[in-house]
């Protein structure tokens, strides 16, 4: 019992640090759509439902939900990225500018549109909402080279009054490995974490502290399947800490927890927080590096900053949607446990 309760005055004491912080993110702004409708009828066209509209939500979705989540913990967040000249992009600035996060280094560009997923859901009156389909809107040109530059700029600006760098790589072009050469090469770090959640390149990033990947990115990183195998699980996450020379890697593991690398020590397995009964992992990821980067930067050590990882996933995962874990309910969940 002691021993427990020193292990949560530790978690609460580095909680408490989470307003002390700014974090610069680094990575693709996207916009999540929800539309939601009440099943009618089947259409006369073709065997699909039609549904009634009910509802219709956009929020902040891949590095824009970390940055949600970082606000959200107490965390100065100062974002770098671009978004498009359309509706759902000023949806999103507005979004930001209602939780105070500064929008100077997010780029509109004209004639672009905002990476869009939609996600339409479907549901009686007395039943929950499922998903049925989902829509990508992705542009169909690479950023261009001055906008390239002035990401860049932007971040180096950024990071140096930063106490940690999260970049949130989902292949849109915003946040790549070269972008993060250039950053790293024109300015110091001073030490700082620098936290990586990338979709498709993991190994092609270098001078990275820690890496959030799930299992299956994980695997797809060395081309292997764990399954139910831990020894190829642990294999794999110190093969993966050697290629990268990191001084930690977290991967999340779904209803299985999560286990944590680190350097100093041996990998530690987290079981699941909460229920297995989830509602949706839509952005779990999201929380998890939001709550580890800003972890790292209070000054936690991996193990101590994956529990809180652990009990921020456990938390988002019970609500609909893009969802965020508030500083509040961190502290409540590592109380009440």
């Amino acid at each position: 019992m002691q021993k427990t309760s020193k292990l949560a005055d530790r978690l609460v004491r580095i909680i408490e640090q989470f307003p002390k912080l700014s974090i610069t993110v680094l990575g693709d702004l996207i916009a999540d759509e929800f539309i939601y409708g009440e099943i009618s009828r089947v259409s006369r066209e073709a065997p699909v439902l039609i549904l009634r509209h009910r509802e219709r939500t956009v929020v902040p979705g891949g590095a824009g939900n970390a940055i949600y989540n970082l606000a959200d913990l107490g965390v100065t967040v100062l974002p770098v990225g671009v978004i498009g000249d359309d509706e759902v992009g000023r949806m999103l600035l507005h979004a930001f500018r209602q939780k105070h996060i500064s929008v100077s280094a997010i780029r509109r560009i004209k004639g672009r549109g905002t990476v869009t997923k939609t996600r339409v859901l479907a549901g009686t009156t007395h039943s929950p909402r499922q998903q049925v389909i989902r829509v990508d809107r992705e542009p169909e040109t690479p950023l261009d080279r001055p906008t390239v530059r002035d990401i860049t700029f932007q971040a180096r600006g950024y990071v140096r009054a930063s106490d940690a760098l999260l970049i949130s790589d989902y292949g849109y072009g915003a946040a790549t490995p070269e972008i993060f050469d250039n950053i790293r090469a024109r300015a110091s770090l001073n030490g700082i974490p620098v936290t990586l959640d990338s979709r498709f390149r993991t190994l092609a990033y270098n001078g990275i502290t820690a890496a959030t990947p799930n299992e299956a990115e994980l695997e797809e990183v060395l081309g292997t399947r764990i399954g139910n195998d831990n020894a190829r699980l642990m294999a794999t996450g110190k093969a993966v800490m050697q290629k990268m020379k990191l001084q930690s890697l977290l991967v999340t593991r779904g209803k299985d927890g999560m286990v944590v690398f680190s350097r100093a020590n041996k990998p530690v397995i987290i079981p699941i927080y909460g229920s297995d009964e989830v509602a949706d992992v839509t952005g779990a990821g999201d929380t998890v590096i939001a709550t580890y980067t800003a972890a790292l930067a209070a000054g936690a050590d991996p193990e101590l900053a994956a529990r809180l990882a652990n009990y921020a996933g456990g938390i988002v995962v019970m609500k609909r949607g893009t969802a965020t874990v508030t500083r509040a309910e961190l502290l409540r969940a590592v109380m009440e446990d």
